[in-house]
Parts: structure tokens; C-alpha cells; sequence
């Protein structure tokens, strides 16, 4: 639901504070029938899913449960709309349905920072970023969320200028247009509420390091501590040792893969940092009560009707 507002209520607004149609949007969706929201709430489609004639960008807007969605005629859809030179966009996981239609190659995107791995895991060869959104000629993607609004309002600057889009920003009650550098995530020292320089970069090291694991020593060495002192850090500011504080931040990615993607659980393990499936299994069980076989099984994904609500703008 935010991503879909975000997308379309920067355009009504525009309309409206230029008291003209600048822009024409309508809803899509396989097989023509309503597409309940994360939340629950239905959106209908304004239009048959062929009449694509006169439209000038296509949006797929998603959300949890994507990954499931694999469906070769939605692949095609995409794929003729791609050859008509239409701008094809997304937000939030919408960037993987656009990945499995094969319309991302040579592109730069972005998708929400859950879905990143498991996307570069599914599609090694794409150019996955962890931007706020990515304009790549024809391509358009956003992270999801709020991002969708700082994505439109550049959008609505390069066609009709940056007074129209700071307007817009203001009626939104959103004073800062974000660039698409900006990050996803909060900083760590604000997410943790940590602020030692050294703890800082030692965390940045693992995260980076997630697949391929260092010892204790090489991070230290890294941020140039010894491992005693490193340990003293994590004991001291985070009440956690730091193989600890490592091994979590490696589960909780596995977490994202086996919920996110459709990659085994041995995959998902390896490419986690865990050579073994078994002590893999032994360590998400005593983390999260359960296996990660169980944990897949389990999961409950909102029924999907023909996929997502897509959305498309004309200018």
C-alpha cells in the first residue's frame, strides 16, 4: 500500500497544483481481477490487461510473497511492453518480477534492502544497488516505501521542473527530497546505538563479509584492534561477544533468503558462510525455535491473485 501511494499520489498532486492533467495513470493485473494488498484491502484494475496502446510507463508495484510469483505470460507482457520502447519501472520487489521477465540486463536496479541478496543471489550477473531508487534510460526502480515518493518527485523535476516537485514535496509534508544515494537502512550507530568508530567499522567488515566468514582476528586486524580488545568492545557497548554478533548478522540474512527467495536451504546456507548444513540447521534452530526446512514450510505468504496491482503514468 505505501509503495502504491507513494508512486501515484506525487502525480495527482502535480495535476492538481497545475490545475491540469500533466498526468493519466490506471491499474493492471493478470487476468483482470482484484489484487488484495499486503494489508488486506482490494484494488480493482481501470483497465483490460491487453490495452496497453497508449501508455507511456508501466510500474510493477509488489510486495511480500513476489518471489512465488512465476508466471511466463506476465514475463512476456513485459518483455512486448520492453520492445515497444515503453519505460518499464518497479517498486519494492517489483524489481524481481522485472529481473524474471529478463528486461533488467545491462541495467543498474535497486529493490528493497530485504530482497538485495536474495535478488544478487538469483542474478549474479545483474547490477543490483542498494540505492533509493535507479533512472537507467528506460529502467526505473525504487526501493520501496517512502523511496517511491523521492523517485516520482525526481521524475516529475526532469519533466516539468523542480519548483513543481518541491511543491509537490511540500504538500506531502516531506521537506527533504532525497537523493538516490541516500541509504535504505538507518546508519548503524543509530540502529544499534552504538557510536565508537572502531565497534562501527568492525560491524561494517562482517556485514560485508557475510558469505565468505573472517576470524575474530581478521576483523580486528582490519579496524586495528587486537581480538582482545575487539572482544572487550562487543562485551562493553553491545553485552555480545563478537563471533556472536557475527553469527547473527549471518542468520538473520539466511532468514531473508529462505523467506525471500527460492534458493535451497543448502544454498541459502553457503551462501551465508556455512559450510556445513547441519551446524547451519543447529544454530537457525537455536535462534529462531525452528529449522530453516521448517521455517520455509511455515511461512505464510497472503494469498497472490495473478500477481501484483501494477500501476502505469502517462505524460
Amino acid at each position: 500500500m505505501l509503495s502504491f501511494s507513494a508512486a501515484v499520489e506525487p502525480l495527482r498532486m502535480a495535476n492538481r497544483i497545475r490545475k491540469r492533467p500533466l498526468y493519466q495513470w490506471h491499474l493492471y493485473s493478470r487476468g483482470d481481477l482484484p489484487v488484495p494488498a499486503s494489508n488486506g484491502m482490494p484494488f480493482a484494475p481501470t483497465r483490460r490487461f491487453e490495452d496497453t496502446d497508449d501508455i507511456g510507463t508501466m510500474i510493477v508495484v509488489a510486495g511480500i510473497g513476489a518471489e512465488v510469483v512465476k508466471d511466463e505470460g506476465l514475463n512476456r507482457w513485459l518483455r512486448q511492453l520492453s520492445r515497444r520502447q515503453i519505460t518499464l519501472g518497479s517498486t519494492s520487489t517489483g524489481s524481481l518480477l522485472l529481473a524474471r521477465a529478463g528486461v533488467l540486463r545491462q541495467h543498474s536496479c535497486t529493490i528493497h534492502w530485504e530482497n538485495k541478496e536474495s535478488l544478487q543471489e538469483e542474478f549474479p550477473d545483474l547490477r543490483v544497488t542498494g540505492e533509493l531508487y535507479e533512472v537507467d534510460d528506460r529502467i526505473i526502480t525504487c526501493s520501496g516505501g517512502l523511496a517511491g515518493l523521492d523517485m516520482m518527485l525526481h521524475l516529475i523535476a526532469l519533466k516539468h521542473g523542480e519548483q513543481l516537485a518541491n511543491d509537490v514535496a511540500e504538500q506531502c509534508i516531506h521537506p527533504s527530497i532525497r537523493p538516490a544515494h541516500d541509504s535504505q537502512r538507518m546508519a548503524i550507530q543509530t540502529r544499534l546505538n552504538v557510536h565508537h568508530p572502531r565497534l562501527v567499522r568492525a560491524i561494517e567488515v562482517m556485514r560485508s563479509h557475510l558469505e565468505e566468514v573472517l576470524s575474530c582476528q581478521q576483523v580486528a586486524e582490519q579496524v586495528g584492534l587486537s581480538s582482545r580488545q575487539l572482544e572487550r568492545l562487543f562485551k562493553q557497548l553491545l553485552g555480545t561477544s563478537p563471533a556472536g554478533f557475527y553469527l547473527d548478522l549471518r542468520l538473520e540474512k539466511a532468514r531473508h533468503l529462505l523467506l525471500q527467495s527460492s534458493l535451497s536451504t543448502l544454498q541459502v546456507g553457503m551462501a551465508c558462510g556455512f559450510a556445513s548444513s547441519s551446524y547451519f540447521s543447529r544454530c537457525y534452530q537455536q535462534k529462531y525455535g525452528c529449522s530453516p526446512r521448517q521455517e520455509r514450510q511455515a511461512r505464510r505468504i497472503r494469498p497472490v491473485i495473478e500477481g501484483e496491482p501494477r500501476t502505469d503514468k502517462r505524460d
